[in-house]
């Protein structure tokens, strides 16, 4: 999808008018690094700052990244817009970082699951967190592929095995996950735990946050297997890379992408702009082909070369919520606890 299509469609959407067109802002906007950050860059923003008439500085930051910069600028907010997560989006929103959504008829065609009650912020997408492999590794060792979280304990990928740690929202969702197999969960987070230590850790090659560096590490042949999300499984494999991504038979997990307008913003129309035009339909298009991020938009039908590994249809069906009202308020103190115990 190119911008010079974003650009046309745009003239029918509802934007900034009249005189907040007279001169140029700058509108700040904090999301995902990596493919996401790309695909804003290259096939999404352009097209909103030329008729929206405003400059957008794009920050890159994974979601703790970008809650720690809400904390930090408290009361002189520098942020007008963030993208991140539906956890930490529940924390923000909790916190008092997120402003009011500004009426709009886009709304009205965004999925339920995507709405959030407080109705300040909402859901812009959704991908799946689950097992992403190099066919290329499997083939040669005839490994056949991951069907089960429990595969990650199995002896073979030792030292062939990545996660990113538990602030990022994939890590956090296998520790969830672990602590199911053994008969926990989010309210008895222990047996997750105990897992990791005693089964999982003498497989993990690195705790990798980094989208540049996992890809980087299954480039180098240093890595076989690892817990990632469909989109960003999909955007790797979009290189030519060999990466297959399946969702373990328990089941994936759901991560919401979420935006909201920041409180305080001194540009609150065009930031609030900005969320209707991540939702319309060739937007939503762009992501979902791009990046693969399902839609959260009812009204858009993607063709079936592109629904592979994307939640979409039947695929949502597949994927798991967590209890966020439990996990963001255990967090804090089951991170100070992973950097303890797991990642030392």
């Amino acid at each position: 999808m190119k911008t010079g299509f974003l650009s046309a469609l745009l003239a029918s959407t509802v934007l900034i008018a009249g005189p907040a067109l007279a001169q140029q802002k700058t509108l700040y906007v904090a999301g995902y690094g990596g493919s996401y950050e790309q695909v804003m860059r290259k096939d999404v923003i352009p097209a909103f700052e030329a008729k929206a008439g405003v400059k957008i500085e794009y920050v890159a930051g994974n979601s703790t990244d970008t809650l720690a910069k809400l904390q930090a600028q408290k009361g002189n907010q520098q942020l007008d817009v963030i993208i991140l997560d539906d956890g930490p989006a529940y924390q923000a929103v909790s916190l008092g970082f997120c402003g009011t959504l500004a009426p709009g008829e886009i709304y009205k065609d965004v999925a339920p699951v995507m709405l959030f009650k407080s109705n300040k912020a909402v859901g812009l997408g959704m991908v799946g967190t689950g097992i992403m492999y190099s066919k290329k590794i499997f083939d040669e060792n005839k490994w056949p592929a991951p069907t089960s979280w429990a595969d990650l304990k199995d002896p073979k990928y030792k030292k062939k095995l990545v996660v990113p740690p538990i602030n990022n929202t994939y890590g956090l969702h296998t520790l969830i996950a672990m602590a199911q197999l053994a008969g926990g969960g989010e309210s008895n987070i222990e047996p997750g735990f105990k897992t990791f230590k005693d089964e999982v850790n003498a497989n993990v090659l690195a705790y990798e946050p980094s989208p540049a560096k996992m890809t980087e590490l299954f480039q180098n042949g240093q890595a076989a297997i690892a817990i990632w999300g469909s989109g960003r499984a999909k955007a790797f494999a979009d290189t030519g890379y060999p990466a297959e991504f399946v969702y373990p038979k328990e089941g994936g997990y759901a991560l919401g992408i979420a935006g909201c307008p920041v409180a305080g913003s001194k540009l609150e129309s065009e930031a609030n702009a900005f969320l209707q035009y991540m939702l319309s339909p060739a937007v939503q298009v762009v992501m979902a082909t791009g990046n693969g991020a399902g839609p959260a938009n009812t009204k858009v039908t993607l063709p079936p070369e592109a629904q592979k590994g994307i939640p979409y249809g039947d695929q949502v069906k597949q994927l798991k919520a967590v209890d966020w009202d439990i996990a963001n308020a255990k967090r804090e103190e089951w991170t100070k606890r992973w950097n303890r115990e797991i990642e030392r």
